[in-house]
């Protein structure tokens, strides 16, 4: 239960931070993207600051025995860059670059109850659904 707790309460912080920067609003992350027109820096800033913050932050994390609600740290084992890695990304910086979305900030666009955001996030959810099978029939 403290791991579902430690869970929202991440992701209400999470999503506060999204809306006081006004990165759940899909035009801030275009104009980052629209380079060539009327650019928009604030994406850099908010992503260097979460950068700094959690650089600064996990060298003490991780130096805890164990984290606060888990018996051990769940960090990535895998250390080498393959075709899964790139195509995955490739596909995200796609999806963010067509729609303006990317997870975090469209879960929270969904408070807007706009049609796009609730769009974007079945057609998420779906494309996870559709990784989750394919991976099985891979199997």
């Amino acid at each position: 239960m403290r791991r579902l707790v430690s869970a929202l309460g991440a992701g209400f912080l999470f999503g506060i931070g999204l809306w006081l920067s006004g990165m759940a609003n899909p035009r801030k992350v275009l104009g980052f993207l629209d380079v060539a027109g009327d650019w928009d820096a604030s994406l850099m800033f908010v992503m260097g600051g979460a950068v700094v913050v959690t650089g600064l932050a996990f060298r003490f994390v991780l130096k805890r025995e164990k984290p606060f609600f888990s018996e051990t740290f769940h960090l990535p084992l895998k250390k080498s860059i393959d075709l899964p890695l790139v195509a995955g990304s490739a596909i995200f910086g796609v999806g963010w670059g067509i729609a303006g979305y990317c997870p975090g900030p469209a879960l929270t666009a969904l408070s807007t109850l706009s049609a796009e955001s609730m769009v974007f996030v079945a057609a998420m959810i779906g494309g996870g659904f559709l990784h989750r099978a394919l991976e099985r029939l891979a199997r």
